[in-house]
């Protein structure tokens, strides 16, 4: 190879790294010219989508030809199926790259079922960009049920051992880390019914066909006419529900380990410069006063964090649930 043909394949290499940097560039700026997805993994109506709806809702919102948040409106798609592994499976693999299809996320849920699952996602290949709630689980019964405390519930389950059935959203869900952990602290004997999200399971409730469920806190309070809810699995009462006490003021001791966090995700792979513009706009969105407002009067417990913060919460709840999942009867 002479000089000269030398010469011009370094520049035709460095005209080429040019471009590629000024075309990266050029996406950067121009993200996002189009309006963006939200894939929630759970049946249209449930807690997570009908929060999912509200919690976009100001995503194109403007003030003097200015976006105020991320810049496009957003839609949600569902795909629900296995307590959201059908739609996290096909999100982590096959979910475009390019800031164009977000996800919610629930946590404990999909790191409980990455532990315990073979999954194809799990923290390692998920980017969060902002969290706007969480959820805590209830005990819940019918409203024409013979039990009207955790009291009457337990005593009445450790007399007739496996009689008690108990629905929740899926398998590992936080519902179901709820039910393990209330097995297990009030050593009863429960059967656990999985539903179909958490509008099937609160419809096992209703109709009967099981004797108490785990249910989302929100979903709860605004169905408190057709159920009577128990105690909170939370370490704390809710101001949604002040005179609902805790498990563990009604003598179970369970933590908060299956409150569910909720927010928003991108698959691994998606340029830095569309994950940083999401982490900057998401949370600002989610803060939106008419949105806020929103989840209030529909009893939805708001929990803003950024991203940095869902990323050390993912890592907590990683190596906490590990544990937890370890010493628990499956």
């Amino acid at each position: 190879m002479n000089q000269l043909t030398k010469k011009m394949k370094i520049f035709a290499g460095a005209a080429l790294l040019t471009l590629g940097a000024s075309t990266l560039s050029a996406y950067a700026d121009a993200y996002p010219e189009r309006p963006i997805g939200v894939m929630v993994a759970y049946n249209p109506g449930g807690a997570t989508d009908f929060q999912a709806r509200i919690a976009t809702l100001a995503s194109a919102k403007m003030k003097d030809d200015k976006p105020l948040s991320v810049g496009q409106p957003i839609y949600v798609t569902n795909k629900p199926g296995a307590g959201g592994r059908k739609g996290w499976n096909w999100f982590a693999s096959k979910a475009p790259k390019d800031g164009y299809m977000m996800a919610a996320y629930n946590v404990p849920h999909f790191i409980a079922q990455s532990i315990v699952f073979d999954t194809k996602y799990n923290i390692e290949n998920l980017e969060p960009v902002g969290n706007w709630g969480a959820d805590p689980a209830v005990l819940i019964v019918g409203k024409d049920s013979q039990f009207n405390s955790v009291k009457d519930l337990v005593d009445f389950a450790k007399a007739n051992p496996g009689k008690v059935t108990v629905s929740g959203a899926g398998k590992f869900v936080g519902h179901h880390i709820a039910h393990l952990q209330f097995a297990k602290a009030s050593g009863a004997d429960l059967k656990y019914v999985p539903g179909k999200g958490g509008v099937g399971a609160m419809k096992l409730v209703k109709g009967g066909q099981v004797m108490a469920g785990f249910n989302n806190l929100s979903d709860a309070a605004r169905a408190k006419g057709d159920i009577k809810i128990l105690a909170v699995a939370d370490l704390e009462r809710h101001s949604f529900l002040p005179d609902v006490p805790t498990l563990k003021e009604s003598g179970v001791d369970v933590d908060n380990s299956s409150v569910n966090f909720r927010g928003l995700m991108v698959p691994k792979g998606t340029p830095q410069s569309v994950i940083d513009h999401l982490a900057s706009t998401v949370p600002t969105m989610f803060n939106d006063k008419k949105t806020l407002g929103k989840m209030k009067q529909t009893n939805s417990p708001v929990k803003i964090m950024s991203r940095d913060e869902v990323v050390a919460m993912w890592k907590e709840r990683q190596s906490s649930l590990s544990v937890l999942l370890a010493g628990l009867k499956k």
